[in-house]
């Protein structure tokens, strides 16, 4: 996003939230510019745009708009056909009956965000193996625990500015080498 499009976001923002920037300086002005820009510098200027006026159209709250509110927002937005942690369960669940033998094969079958809840293939094989009851039960409740805390880091991650996400991905990349 440039520069032009933070400040006319911003112009929207206090057209619609003008005791938010009463009596802000220009050097506030400028601050407050600076920093919608680093946080939505990769960012799609109308996806942004779009993710502001949803709020505005929606929020009951006299305050303006802060930038995670917008991120939240932009997340929801672009996830809005995410599996819930009812439904993943439903497709664990039917892995878990061919998980016995065809486990590596129904772990594949099973989307990204569902795989990493569930954490590797054998997962499947030893759910297989238990008393039906239980994993309906227990390992169920379990695993929508797990997939809604993955999911929760998985959005906290995507709502990072890129530059953030690159510096924790080296991060986390070096820290494996150490391991190694």
């Amino acid at each position: 996003m440039t520069r032009d499009d933070v400040i006319m976001i911003l112009a929207t923002l206090k057209a619609a939230y003008p005791h938010a920037y009463k009596g802000m300086t220009r050097r506030d002005g400028e601050a407050l510019v600076n920093l919608w820009q680093r946080q939505f510098a990769d960012e799609d200027p109308n996806a942004v745009q779009a993710a502001v006026d949803a709020l505005i159209a929606t929020r009951t709250a006299g305050y303006s708009i802060t930038p995670g509110e917008v991120k939240e927002k932009l997340h929801t937005l672009r996830t809005v056909n995410e599996l819930n942690e009812s439904d993943a369960w439903a497709l664990v669940s039917k892995a878990c009956s061919n998980g016995l033998y065809g486990y590596r094969e129904e772990f594949a079958k099973l989307p990204p965000e569902v795989q990493r809840a569930v954490g590797a293939p054998e997962q499947l094989r030893e759910w297989a193996m238990m008393d039906s009851d239980t994993v309906q039960s227990v390992v169920a409740s379990n695993f929508m625990r797990n997939y809604r805390a993955t999911q929760q880091r998985t959005k906290e991650m995507a709502m990072l500015p890129q530059t953030v996400q690159q510096m924790l991905s080296g991060v986390a990349d070096s820290m494996k080498m150490l391991n190694e």
